[in-house]
């Protein structure tokens, strides 16, 4: 269908019933189409060039429940192109769309969690629903792919709520958005791109119900967000594993100012998925309050990429279990294959991630349950160009949780107290205030500081 749209706009009432193919009529053919209040309910749709999708204050944009309504595509899923079901609301190859307004979009995500909650519970290892099948015939070779701990295994590969892929030129702004059935805002090989004024909310413990993912994109802003979610708030990710560094598209040239996460995993994240590189992020001005984790890096073997140029100036973290982690033996997705957290050197290949070059300026955590901070990098590829700059961390001393929920890590020693854990790694440590009972700055093996 050509991108020329003759008609300017098109406001919509709700009605009774599923929505979806006047809805997607609509934004076939103008180029704006008004929600007004009222609730919508619709299935997976997808936003063409050169259209704005307009909330108007009262209006919810609400995705049905049903598994088998979401057929399969082709796109990434936990870092790995795969098919999987369709993006609830899904802009595709497109290049100057808006989405916006007051209203709501609403992914009905209750019946996803309970699903993925109990297949873990049932142990529940194959796909077993029709659209599960569908997957595993589509994907061959999905127990060889690797996977973050979302359930590839069952090709129960739930949709994000809002996925932007390949597109150029993109604003999404003011809009509430609430109960995703995975990661909630996944933008995704896309250039010039602004998230602004969000609020992004999933119950805590809503399974893989990320934030923000942006994953392998270019130029982009997130601008005075509110995250409130069940995984990880704010993320950059850039594919996994052998897939990932064959695209070799990384996330780069990233600014996340003046946002508040709270309850997620983790506020400002850099990975797991790092195949194809991260660089040239900037965090500022950001609250971190009650998050596992405040500045959060993950990688690992095999994980691969290289990870560089990260700023994080100001920001402020309250309540959590460790602000800063640098974690290079981050587990979930391993399936407790223990010969890649080994202590000893390991041979250096294209899928070795490697980190240097991050600056923490400024920063500031108080209340802190489990460390007040932890940098371990690899043997074989130690962290360097690493500074900690006029910040200070305070530990609550009182705190009854274990030192080892600092971030999910297999294999390394328990450290001797709960103060800034340092280990294979080159750093700068200027002005930094450690407040906590017993050893505040712990020195593992291979360390130099400058």
């Amino acid at each position: 269908m050509s991108d020329i749209k003759t008609r300017e706009l098109i406001e919509l009432q709700p009605v009774d019933g599923v929505m979806t193919t006047t809805i997607q009529d609509a934004l076939n053919s103008v180029k704006k189409v008004v929600l007004k209040a009222g609730v919508f309910m619709t299935g997976p749709l997808v936003v063409p060039s050169n259209t704005t999708l307009c909330f108007e204050k009262g209006s919810v944009l609400k995705f049905i429940d049903d598994f088998e309504a979401f057929p399969p595509v082709f796109t990434r899923w936990e870092g790995v192109k795969c098919w999987c079901m369709h993006p609830c609301l899904w802009v595709n190859n497109a290049e100057n769309v808006t989405i916006e307004g007051e209203g709501t979009l609403d992914g009905s995500g209750q019946s996803w969690w309970v699903e993925a909650r109990a297949k873990r519970l049932r142990d529940e290892l194959r796909p077993t629903r029709p659209i599960e099948r569908r997957l595993e015939a589509l994907n061959p070779d999905y127990l060889e792919q690797p996977g973050g701990g979302g359930g590839r295994q069952t090709q129960f590969l739930r949709p994000p709520l809002l996925q932007i892929k390949n597109c150029k030129n993109v604003v999404v702004e003011g809009i509430f958005i609430t109960n995703s059935p995975f990661w909630t805002v996944h933008p995704l090989f896309t250039e010039n791109l602004t998230l602004r004024n969000l609020r992004i909310e999933n119950p805590y413990d809503a399974p893989n119900t990320d934030g923000i993912d942006i994953e392998s994109c270019k130029n982009v802003t997130v601008e005075n967000c509110d995250v409130y979610v069940g995984d990880d708030g704010i993320a950059l990710k850039s594919g996994s594993g052998i897939d990932g560094i064959r695209d070799g598209i990384p996330a780069e040239y990233v600014t996340i100012k003046g946002c508040t996460v709270k309850a997620a995993h983790g506020g400002a994240v850099i990975g797991s998925e790092t195949a194809g590189g991260i660089n040239n992020i900037y965090v500022e001005d950001c609250i971190f309050d009650g998050t596992d984790r405040g500045v959060r890096i993950k990688t690992r073997r095999t994980r691969g990429g290289l990870i560089h140029d990260l700023y994080f100036k100001n920001c402020t973290m309250k309540d959590n279990l460790c602000p800063f982690v640098i974690n290079m033996y981050y587990r979930c997705g391993a399936d407790n294959d223990l010969h890649l957290f080994s202590l000893d050197p390991c041979p250096v290949g294209e899928d070795t991630p490697e980190v240097y070059s991050v600056h923490l300026d400024s920063c500031k955590a108080t209340g802190s349950l489990s460390s007040a901070g932890m940098i371990v990098g690899l043997p074989e590829k130690p962290i360097y160009d690493l500074s900690v700059v006029n910040c200070s961390f305070a530990v609550n001393n009182a705190s009854d949780r274990r030192i080892d929920e600092s971030d999910m890590y297999l294999g390394l020693p328990d450290p001797p107290s709960r103060g800034f854990r340092i280990r294979n790694a080159e750093a700068k440590l200027e002005n930094l205030e450690v407040l906590c009972d017993g050893e505040k700055i712990i020195i593992e093996d291979n360390v130099k500081l400058v």
